[in-house]
């Protein structure tokens, strides 16, 4: 058995015929940039999230980009950010000279520790940027107070979070504005990138308009300097037919992460990360900790199991950012989470017989070492 970490050739196939009408639309109507289909996206996005406005762009690091040009964050100013997550979290603050400041991850969720953030905070401080890491939604009740509490705006970076909820609410609806990626292995993936951002505040997002345009409304009318950050209009209408589906989708990452749970509970060295209270996670990534993570990894491999690692290194360790002068040990609960972590394929179409094969073998390799 051959069992990838996420398999998207089977989604494409189960929805084959809207996809390949909606693209073949776009190509016979010639409108390939800002096309009609753009602003069909953006409604029914916001519609699903809740969101006032939700503005399509051309992939997830430049809506980081964007949010924070909107919000007038600028050089010399500082954001508080978790260390456990993808580089292009922070890579839009040091392009724009701003410095990520990093809070440890609470050692259950994997998510930025709220306990952590205030000592964190000072008089360059302007916003608090959670992750919702693994497409479990942070604990935002207690981030948002401190926010409110400091006059800091609140991002929340929601790549891997379309469709989760908190109290009810879905995350891109919790803070000021809000980042979305939609690269092809997301929940809501596009088939190139792509990316959103949504927000309720009717100047930010007349700006954000303005800003991944060229600064403009008009065509040869320039308010500001902007950017090139448009969402291609074939991306627009693959993800319309594709966020029909995405509630069923998330659905199912549930069941299988329940049934991950199940088969593996007996498996006393195997920890699973906590639902934030009040969250109900999406499972962009089925994410476990394991002893000897790396030996089971490979073991995995030679079996045909595509687990994979998010992340193994932490922000603050990367190459690129040693500028900011950490040291091994000064994130201890995300250094140590990164030697454990594991990812177990996750997509929707993931069988019974597959995640038979995955848990008993990885139950077996474990029970070994």
């Amino acid at each position: 058995m051959n069992i990838p970490l996420v398999d998207l050739k089977i989604q494409y196939q189960n929805i084959k015929q809207e996809i390949d009408q909606a693209i073949a639309e776009v190509i016979d109507s010639c409108k390939f940039i800002n096309g009609p289909g753009i602003e069909e996206f953006e409604n029914d996005f916001a519609k699903f999230l809740g969101a006032k406005h939700a503005i399509g762009v051309s992939n997830g690091t430049d809506a980081i980009c964007l949010a924070l040009m909107a919000l007038g964050i600028k050089a010399g100013d500082e954001i508080i950010t978790t260390p456990l997550t993808f580089i292009a979290s922070v890579e839009p603050f040091i392009l724009l000279g701003i410095k990520p400041v990093f809070a440890d991850i609470n050692e259950k969720t994997y998510s930025i520790d709220e306990d952590k953030i205030k000592a964190k905070i000072t008089p360059k401080t302007k916003a608090i940027m959670p992750v919702h890491l693994y497409g479990n939604p942070v604990n935002i009740d207690s981030i948002s107070q401190i926010a409110k509490d400091h006059n800091l705006f609140l991002i929340e970076d929601a790549a891997q979070a379309q469709g989760a909820e908190y109290n009810g609410q879905k995350a891109g609806t919790l803070g000021d504005v809000a980042c979305f990626s939609f690269f092809p292995g997301k929940n809501l993936g596009a088939y190139g990138d792509a990316g959103a951002i949504t927000t309720n505040n009717d100047s930010f997002a007349e700006k954000i308009k303005k800003l991944k345009n060229h600064g403009r409304q008009e065509k040869y009318t320039h308010d500001i300097v902007g950017t090139n950050s448009r969402l291609d209009t074939i991306q627009a209408a693959i993800l319309k037919v594709k966020l029909k589906y995405l509630k069923q989708w998330n659905n199912s990452r549930r069941q299988i992460a329940e049934k991950y749970k199940e088969k593996l509970s007996t498996c006393g060295q195997i920890t699973f990360p906590e639902e934030t209270i009040k969250a109900k996670s999406i499972y962009h990534q089925f994410v476990i900790r394991v002893p000897n993570r790396d030996k089971v990894l490979e073991k995995l491999k030679e079996l045909n199991i595509g687990a994979g690692i998010h992340y193994p290194i932490p922000l603050h360790l990367q190459p690129a950012l040693k500028f900011l002068n950490h040291k091994q040990g000064d994130f201890p609960n995300a250094e140590k989470a990164s030697k454990e972590i594991l990812s177990l394929p996750m997509f929707p179409e993931l069988t019974d017989e597959q995640i038979n094969y995955i848990t008993e073998n990885l139950t077996k390799i474990i029970n070994e070492n």
